[in-house]
């Protein structure tokens, strides 16, 4: 049988890159899905693809959510539980990018940025511990970043974001491992999704197109297979990529100056 058969699996970010090709990955195991992402929309279409895996046993849920709408958080856990018992996965995946240099950016778009990719994550984290402690049981899991790791230019607010999921969820590993609950911590590198296209330049508009670096990156489904393949095997962090940016997460731990001197070339380049 396979690991996630008849799990309920909750994904936020889910209509689009990974969250949509974690979504089908897991959905090929068997599992329940709940779709969360602003767009409803998307959402149906996604869910009606995760379908196909499993016409006759599927019941997969779509629950339109926005991460910052704290308030709705407690209300869309009741209705997970409610609607399909327990919350065995909970995968925090919403969030958004940014392009522009510190000196332009407006702190709007800094708060924006920690509002989505931290505490947005942080407070739906918080609602679903409730149900899976009392379950004795969970996965949780955080999409961070290579941008976890490394600071790049152009990315201030992003890297910051994602240094600090990387931080608290490294913390509730700890706080929460002997309620039966593990923390996985995704560092994703460049992955062929939209991710640049609605990142956020310095005035808060979305940049609207992608970079080289990202159309060249990982395939989304392969990806998300090597992202399952580590959850399924208990892994606390999971390195996803494929490009020279995987080999940075060892290189700065031994070889710092040479990792800062190849991240002030990039904004250099521009």
């Amino acid at each position: 049988m396979a690991v996630y058969q008849d799990k309920t699996v909750w994904i936020t970010g889910a209509s689009s890159g990974i969250g949509e090709a974690l979504a089908r990955a897991f959905a090929a195991e068997g599992a329940r899905l709940v779709l969360s992402a602003r767009r409803k929309d998307e959402l149906e279409r996604v869910r009606e693809a995760c379908t196909g895996h499993n016409p006759e046993g599927a019941d997969h849920l779509v629950l339109p959510l926005d991460v910052t709408d704290h308030p709705r958080l407690a209300e869309a856990v009741a209705t997970v539980t409610e609607r399909c018992g327990t919350i065995d996965v909970l995968i925090n995946n919403a969030g958004i990018s940014q392009r522009s240099l510190c000196v332009d950016t407006e702190m709007d778009v800094y708060r924006h940025l920690m509002e989505v990719d931290v505490l947005g994550q942080i407070a739906l984290t918080r609602e679903v511990l409730p149900t899976m402690i009392r379950q004795s049981s969970g996965q949780i899991a955080i999409t961070a970043s290579v941008a976890g790791k490394i600071g790049v230019p152009y990315r201030t607010g992003y890297c910051a974001a994602k240094h600090a999921v990387m931080g608290f969820f490294d913390a509730l590993r700890g706080e929460v491992v002997h309620d039966g609950i593990t923390v996985h911590t995704i560092v994703p590198g460049y992955i062929r999704t939209a991710i640049a296209e609605h990142a956020l330049k310095g005035d808060g508009s979305e940049l609207g197109y992608t970079d080289s670096a990202i159309a060249s990156g990982m395939d989304p489904d392969r990806c998300a297979a090597v992202i399952l393949n580590g959850l399924s095997r208990g892994k606390p962090e999971i390195p996803v990529g494929e490009g020279f940016e995987m080999q940075a997460l060892w290189i700065k731990r031994l070889f710092p100056r040479l990792v800062f001197k190849k991240t002030a070339d990039m904004a250099k380049r521009k």
